[in-house]
């Protein structure tokens, strides 16, 4: 067996490891099995493809190989989890910026046919966009940038001049693809350029969809180097990357009533406000009276939000719901697609309190039982159960599909204040009769209801 037959067959199988993988993190239950094991599929392309190229020095790769672990451990042990949105945006703009360099150090080998040198723009030009555009998405989640729609007058004209200018020096670098054209550099500097545009319209409720949507972006940018390395396996580990990204920006648009187009070019906010007139009376409750409905119910569901991640409540969550089941009650999480900012945040924060998967429904299969729920506890969750988006037609978010909690026959929301939610929408949900209003911390909140079953 020669060694290309040996190294074509570790490729298969590494191949396999990917899809195999990407299949098992399609299921809480499987997903952490799916990312090993996508992760040994990676080691074994890596190793596999050092002793298929002639390596001038290892000194480099190990140096990096280390380094890169190192950043690895510490990002995955000291990241928290309400950062975790901004460091995926990292990730996919790390991943846009290797599709760059590789690329364009392809340049340095020597004369490019025709179609490396269409690879090759095509490597740099959607690396530069997913770099540039993951870092204002970065800065975005981070508070870093303001996390509104940045939009000004002619701003369809000017992105469209950078389109022609973009698509104009790709052309002629083409025609002379050498390592000192000019093409080039204005390539890479307009793409890094068109990112940025291409972000900053898109409000902050947008980014669970912008994140997926760039994540999809790095995977095509991989799949274009490559076609430039003329390395099978990168095609189709990128191909999978773009298409599993393209599909969950699909689903998300769907869980926002959204299409994509919406969401790239025209700001959340930007869109046309309500002119209804939320009204009624706010009605509080505290910690005690909460404990004594709850300790009467027999079926209680929690629907998480960002603010579940900001307090870091998912633990105390996971101990009240261990004490309303020891007292005899069903208990159930509702999951909405964008819930967070980030794809499957709340499923990241509920699995890290060892809540158990079967107990995790999605906002399809919750709805319809949510008038049999005795408590619908809701945990700085805002846009996703705001009653606007059926029962008012003229607000922004009308049409959106929504966790109905105003179903259920009691509904604490946990709140710090009245603030409008990331969309910045009024929610008359906190007005409604069978609605009462926990304000304050909300890990401090449980935290305390927890203690009284405890007691």
């Amino acid at each position: 067996m020669n060694s290309a037959l040996i190294i074509n067959f570790a490729y298969i199988l590494s191949a396999l490891g990917f899809i195999i993988g990407l299949k098992m993190l399609g299921s809480p239950a499987t997903a952490r099995k799916g990312n090993g094991l996508s992760a040994l599929a990676m080691l074994l392309a890596i190793a596999v493809t050092l002793l298929d190229k002639e390596i001038i020095t290892f000194s480099w790769i190990v140096g990096a190989m280390v380094l890169g672990t190192v950043i690895g451990v510490l990002a995955a042990r000291l990241v928290a989890m309400t950062s975790m949105p901004e460091m995926v945006a990292l990730f996919n703009g790390f991943g846009g910026a290797a599709s760059l360099l590789v690329g364009w150090a392809a340049l340095y080998s020597g004369a490019a046919t025709t179609f490396v040198a269409i690879t090759i723009v095509l490597s740099i030009l959607i690396g530069g966009v997913t770099l540039s555009g993951s870092f204002i998405a970065w800065g975005k989640l981070a508070e870093k940038l303001p996390g509104r729609a940045i939009t000004f007058t002619g701003q369809a004209i000017v992105n469209g001049l950078i389109v022609i200018t973009l698509l104009a020096n790709a052309l002629w670098f083409v025609q002379s693809p050498t390592v000192d054209s000019v093409h080039l550099y204005a390539v890479i500097g307009v793409a890094l350029l068109f990112g940025i545009m291409l972000v900053i319209p898109i409000g902050g409720a947008d980014m669970p969809v912008v994140i997926s949507l760039l994540n999809s972006y790095s995977g095509l940018a991989a799949c274009a180097a490559g076609f430039v390395l003329n390395n099978n396996l990168l095609i189709v580990s990128g191909a999978l990357v773009g298409a599993s990204g393209i599909i969950l920006t699909n689903i998300m648009c769907k869980a926002m009533n959204r299409s994509l187009a919406n969401v790239l070019f025209s700001g959340f906010k930007a869109v046309k406000k309500s002119t209804t007139v939320v009204e009624g009376e706010i009605k509080p409750i505290n910690c005690d009276d909460a404990y004594l409905i709850l300790e009467a119910a027999a079926n209680v569901v929690f629907v998480p939000g960002y603010g579940m991640a900001v307090s870091q409540a998912q633990h105390v969550v996971r101990e009240l719901a261990d004490h309303l089941e020891s007292n005899g009650c069903q208990v159930r999480y509702a999951i909405h697609p964008v819930a967070g900012r980030m794809p499957g945040h709340m499923n990241v924060l509920l699995a890290e309190a060892s809540v158990p998967y079967d107990q995790l429904l999605e906002m399809d299969a919750i709805n319809p039982q949510m008038g049999a729920v005795d408590v619908a506890i809701v945990i700085g969750a805002n846009d996703t159960v705001n009653p606007a988006a059926t029962e008012d037609e003229g607000s922004p978010i009308y049409g959106m599909p929504v966790i109905k909690v105003s179903d259920a026959r009691t509904v604490f929301v946990l709140k710090r204040g009245m603030n409008a939610g990331y969309s910045g929408v009024e929610n008359p949900l906190f007005y409604k009769e069978n609605v009462r209003m926990l304000f304050g911390d909300a890990k401090a909140s449980i935290q305390a209801i927890a203690g009284e079953f405890a007691a």
